[in-house]
């Protein structure tokens, strides 16, 4: 297990150098800005005081893929993982502050097709409430706040399950027209006796950014959990989505996670795994 943290935090270390760099050299020359600011400050206002209340929460994903680096791919830690997130305002936005309520819930499944049977070998739960607070400062929306009760199970029993609940406060800036970043940061309430260390594996808080280029046709995203502890032990999710058709909201989508907590039943256990498929993004802005 030495040697999987020792591995992973020097692998952490290279991406994020890469991250900078990549950053650095691209952003100025391919980043475009929105070409109506107005127009879709607007767009947003509506959504929220008038728009559906029912939509995509995080991203809805289908993917299949393998592990790379220190494990040879194999039909053991290879599979199909996917999700599913939605989301149902409960109020309009005339609270007090112009805020709303919201209810949410996302399943993530692991999936086993490569093994006989094809066992899905562990289904997340999680299901919550949030309050959220959207900023627009002259007439430019640049982010929101929202605060969140939320559980995360896997329905299992026995020396399998696996359960904790966070008060979390979740924030997302627009720096620019193109770059947005985000945090969450969490109080956690562990109420499983078979996942007690989990903070050690899945994190206290998380921050990372996601880059859009020109019409969102190509979204780069990159997103860190920090790992209870002092020291730089991350775990790193890499995301990046092409836009298959202009005014869809399917993408073709590549991820690659690198660290520990992917799934509950596993949470302690190190994955190093690339995955490709189809991703589905909610209108304006995925949560995270």
């Amino acid at each position: 297990m030495m040697k999987d943290f020792s591995s992973h935090c020097k692998t952490t270390r290279i991406i994020l150098l890469f991250i900078l760099l990549l950053f650095s050299i691209s952003a100025p020359a391919q980043l475009i800005r929105v070409e109506n600011q107005e127009e879709f400050v607007d767009s947003i206002k509506n959504e929220l005081d008038y728009g559906p209340y029912f939509g995509l929460y995080k991203d809805n994903y289908f993917t299949i893929g393998t592990s790379i680096g220190h494990q040879r791919p194999s039909k053991t830690n290879s599979d199909v993982k996917f999700q599913i997130s939605i989301a149902q305002r409960l109020t309009k936005a005339t609270l007090p502050w112009h805020t709303y309520i919201y209810l949410f819930f996302s399943q993530k499944v692991m999936w086993n097709v490569f093994e006989p049977s094809m066992p899905m070998r562990d289904l997340n739960f999680n299901p919550g409430i949030g309050w959220s607070k959207p900023f627009f400062i002259k007439n430019r929306y640049v982010g929101k706040l929202t605060l969140i009760l939320e559980h995360e199970s896997n329905g299992r029993d026995s020396i399998q399950s696996r359960s904790w609940n966070k008060i979390s406060l979740s924030g997302s800036v627009l720096v620019s027209d193109f770059l947005m970043v985000h945090s969450k940061f969490w109080i956690p309430i562990v109420d499983s006796g078979n996942n007690r260390d989990i903070l050690k594996y899945s994190g206290i808080w998380q921050s990372g950014f996601e880059v859009s280029l020109k019409d969102r046709k190509f979204i780069l995203g990159a997103t860190f959990v920090k790992r209870r502890g002092w020291n730089l032990n991350f775990n790193t999710i890499l995301e990046f989505s092409w836009r298959i058709y202009k005014k869809s909201n399917q993408y073709l989508f590549f991820q690659y996670y690198n660290g520990y907590g992917e799934n509950l039943l596993d949470y302690n256990q190190f994955h190093s795994r690339l995955r490709a498929g189809i991703v589905i993004k909610p209108k304006f802005f995925s949560e995270f």
